[in-house]
């Protein structure tokens, strides 16, 4: 099976941490999220992974050489695709479309799940689905009594369904989804204002394919600022680990501490993720998220998102600053 990973969205409600960082490569617990997405399709040996196509925006080696350790790791193959202006969710994934041949699984590079089945490899494409109290932000699928889907939404103004796409979706043949993109594609059909994946699906089911839902357990969504700080509180008890002793400082589990943090005078948690190379002095923080290689002095901070590099000093509640970001 090959997986697809289109992760070339500017990520524009976590802004201003994705101005210099792209979403999937924000990282808490000592992960990055393209990181968790990869581990967590590795662990299912069942799916027989051959193969990863990475779908980016352009070329960009910072990008690729961590695409490349995160593959290694796994021991998965892997190639980069170039979406160029990003123009939807089909238009993405069309970018690979030379990977859409034989059995293929698209993951979107903003959600970490938990499973304990596997999926209906056996119809003509399974889609994942978790229910939601807000369906207007969201792809939705109305299905009969059967299970099957009889109709796809994307972002209804109407409450018709809350089984929400995850964003992960598997295809027992990958090249009649990209014959149908291309259709989409060559007849410029739009839906608000971009080529999705939902009117593919939605034609396809048209055309008699039989789609069937999966429903996840713990679904982690990472696309927004408090939707990741959510997410990052019920993946942090799971990295939660003993920490050593920081002078004049109370950490308070569940936190993950990077290697080679500095921390004086301060309560650290709970909720709390600190990245490496990270000096904290005299300051409180909870259910934040820090990245690498900050500076963080007199502060009290909650509920909060710190990107990589950044100077801080003053004392607001609750921030989401950027990457190479001073405040004095």
């Amino acid at each position: 099976m090959n997986i697809i990973i289109p992760m070339a969205g500017r990520g524009t409600r976590l802004r201003p941490q994705t101005l210099v960082t792209p979403k999937p490569l924000i990282e808490f617990g000592g992960k990055t999220i393209i990181q968790r997405i990869v581990d967590l399709f590795s662990s299912f040996k069942k799916l027989n992974i051959k193969k990863l196509g990475f779908v980016i925006e352009r070329k960009d080696d910072f990008i690729e050489e961590i695409i490349s350790n995160i593959s290694n790791q796994n021991g998965i193959s892997f190639e980069v695709f170039y979406q160029g202006e990003p123009r939807g969710t089909a238009h993405a994934i069309y970018s690979a479309r030379k990977m859409l041949k034989g059995p293929t699984l698209i993951a979107f590079a903003d959600t970490v799940f938990e499973s304990h089945r596997i999926f209906d490899i056996k119809s003509d494409g399974c889609l994942f689905v978790s229910e939601v109290t807000d369906p207007s932000s969201y792809g939705v699928v109305v299905t009969n009594t059967d299970g099957s889907i009889k109709k796809f939404v994307e972002k209804p103004n109407k409450p018709i369904s809350n089984l929400a796409l995850v964003g992960v979706y598997y295809f027992k043949e990958g090249q009649i989804l990209s014959h149908e993109i291309e259709i989409i594609l060559k007849n410029n059909i739009l839906c608000k204002g971009e080529y999705q994946l939902t009117t593919a699906l939605e034609n396809l089911r048209s055309k008699n394919m039989r789609f069937t839902t999966h429903k996840i357990n713990n679904w982690l969504d990472f696309g927004t600022v408090q939707n990741l700080i959510n997410s990052h509180k019920k993946l942090v008890v799971d990295n939660s680990m003993n920490h050593k002793e920081f002078k004049n400082t109370i950490i308070k589990e569940p936190c993950y501490i990077g290697p080679d943090v500095s921390i004086e005078n301060s309560t650290i948690g709970p909720f709390v993720s600190v990245g490496g190379s990270t000096k904290i002095v005299s300051s409180v923080i909870d259910n934040s998220i820090i990245q690498s290689g900050s500076v963080i002095s007199d502060a009290k901070l909650s509920n909060s998102l710190i990107g990589k590099n950044v100077v801080y000093k003053p004392n607001p509640i609750e921030v989401n600053i950027g990457d190479y970001s001073t405040f004095k």
